[in-house]
């Protein structure tokens, strides 16, 4: 908002909410320190929030509304999705006619009140409101679609059961029935609005347990009676295309939802145990296109050495980490920059994970023979330029690969070992030739993921010695400090001088914005192992990955937890996820 200080300061003296004085003090120090003075006098407690954007209400000409005690319609609250709510900080609070009151932090974010105005077909009245109100009303979203989750369940629940019993042997009939495609979507809607990535639907004994992957972590997300299972399994069998009289075997399935908001696909794994059938749904979100690797998380050195290595036309490229670690998605992003019309790009995939426009993507099939090796073989006789192969599993694929990479090729895998050196033994104890692994291996990248910090609420603090103490059982501090003191991505922010109880950490504390977890969305800490001479020399020598690892290191590798302490003095992440993740 474009409040300049000395109008600040004029109508604050008007409307004598301050002692002359204080305020006459204040907005010298905001003038030299060339701040706003509105921040300042929050930060020194001499007003508070609601009073302040009385005031800027008041200059901008635009009504204020504190909605903190009151309660909005869920049907005005739901004119304004919650998705858009929360990225642009508005929410819909009262309608009259073809007229929305909404309440904005920003008022003047015309591009905002343009959006919404064209996604209702209303006019729009915007009112200055205190971040406090939003978070207020945002909390009711919850609520009411917590609550439309209740109602639609108590309201159809005691039909499915019903259904279910006298249609045994129709469960298609089950399946379509408005009852139970009702909760099934409502149970989808929920995960989408959450941005889960995975749901699981687990039948116990007595009840049916929901739960939702957010950022990495599994929640409880409801508990269902049931009754309700066995509709909601045929409900997502038929979604998925599978057999719905199939009870004994596992079935893997996809189906996609489409809205304004967004577009999911959603990839189904059904598998029998001892309660019934669990279902797991992975979520894959096809409208988030344009990743980058510094979107993704690689920074500096490392992801210049990435974005050369995967322009070569010909060797390997291998990524490394344990499931759930992000590699798929790193592959994915590389290949988002390879894609031209010039080039040639095929892959082998176990699942198919997202749909790439110009790649030509095939789906491994063991069942009938359709392997990740002959899958590879069928694909050198394609013309390919660039392979991708889900991953190296046995020593088949890898040589394929590893000659493939050697002729021509640019190939782009994952393998699994717990860091960058580690890869290089575990292809030589496939029988991979130490003579083939050098020369055809460009690049390694070994990969975790950590949650991000919400930047509305995260806390900063200092280590004290104790901690420190406790973080020398697992790390090697004095190491990682010399690293952060000469590493380029923490020039201005870190000097030579500094101790780890003189470096500025951030805590997860918790807030509306990000559901009370103080975590907000995930980034990946990497090491990047380029293939230089002397680490080709090494490897011709069968040598152990501690050996390949120090020398990466004298040539300029960071390690995970180097990257990952990168993050943590940046703000990005916190120790404790970093904690977290280097358990193995």
């Amino acid at each position: 908002m474009k409040i300049g200080n000395q109008q600040l300061k004029d109508f604050v003296l008007d409307a004598g909410i301050i002692d002359r004085t204080k305020l006459e003090s204040a907005f010298l120090e905001a003038e030299s320190k060339k701040i706003f003075l509105g921040d300042l006098l929050l930060e020194q407690k001499v007003v508070g929030d609601t009073e302040l954007r009385k005031v800027y209400a008041y200059i901008l000409g635009f009504p204020f509304i504190d909605l903190v005690k009151e309660s909005v319609s869920a049907d005005v609250l739901q004119i304004i999705p919650e998705v858009i709510a929360k990225k642009y900080n508005i929410v819909a609070f009262q309608k009259s006619g073809s007229e929305l009151k909404v309440a904005m932090i920003n008022p003047e974010d015309l591009q905002t009140i343009d959006f919404i105005r064209k996604k209702t077909g209303l006019k729009i009245v915007p009112c200055l409101t205190t971040p406090e109100s939003i978070k207020t009303v945002l909390k009711q979203y919850e609520r009411s679609l917590k609550a439309e989750f209740g109602d639609i369940i108590d309201k159809n629940l005691e039909v499915v059961a019903e259904d279910v019993q006298q249609a045994d042997d129709d469960l298609e009939k089950v399946a379509q029935g408005l009852p139970i495609i009702r909760i099934v979507d409502t149970l989808l809607k929920h995960a989408i609005l959450q941005s889960a990535s995975d749901i699981h639907i687990e039948p116990e004994e007595k009840d049916v347990r929901v739960r939702y992957r957010i950022d990495g972590i599994l929640h409880d997300a409801m508990t269902l009676p049931k009754p309700a299972m066995a509709g909601i399994v045929a409900r997502i069998k038929v979604l998925s295309n599978l057999k719905l009289d199939e009870h004994r075997l596992p079935q893997d399935g996809r189906f996609k939802i489409q809205s304004d908001e967004y577009k999911i696909s959603f990839r189904v794994s059904i598998l029998p145990v001892f309660d019934g059938e669990k279902i797991v749904m992975r979520l894959l979100d096809e409208t988030s296109k344009g990743l980058t690797l510094e979107k993704i998380g690689l920074m500096g050195r490392s992801l210049e050495i990435v974005h050369r290595e995967i322009k070569r036309p010909n060797g390997m490229v291998l990524v490394t980490g344990p499931t759930g670690s992000g590699k798929t998605t790193t592959l994915y992003t590389a290949m988002d920059i390879l894609n031209t019309a010039e080039v040639n790009i095929s892959t082998v995939e176990d699942p198919v994970e997202y749909r790439m426009p110009r790649v030509n993507q095939t789906q491994v099939n063991s069942k009938i023979g359709m392997t990740f090796a002959a899958g590879l073989r069928s694909l050198l006789r394609q013309d390919p330029d660039i392979i991708m192969v889900g991953e190296i599993r046995d020593s088949e694929t890898m040589e394929i690969a590893l000659h493939a990479a050697m002729t021509g090729h640019l190939v782009l895998s994952t393998i699994h070992t717990n860091s960058a050196a580690g890869a290089i033994p575990r292809l030589l104890d496939m029988g991979a030739e130490p003579f083939l692994v050098a020369s055809t291996v460009n690049v390694i990248i070994a990969q975790r993921l950590v949650r991000r910090l919400c930047a509305e609420c995260r806390k900063e603090y200092s280590l004290t010695e104790k901690e420190v103490k406790t973080l020398e059982a697992t790390f090697k501090m004095e190491e990682i400090l010399e690293y952060l003191k000469k590493t380029e991505l923490l020039k201005g922010k870190i000097s030579a001088k500094d101790t780890w109880s003189s470096l500025k950490f951030f805590h997860n504390k918790g807030c509306e914005q990000c559901g009370g977890e103080g975590y907000k969305g995930r980034a990946g800490i990497y090491e990047v192992l380029p293939i230089s001479e002397e680490i080709k020399k090494l490897i011709t020598q069968s040598s152990a990955a501690d050996v390949l690892e120090h020398q990466a290191k004298d040539e300029g590798m960071s390690t995970m937890v180097e990257d990952g302490f990168v993050k943590a003095v940046q703000g990005i992440t916190s120790i404790e996820e970093i904690l977290r993740v280097s358990k193995e």
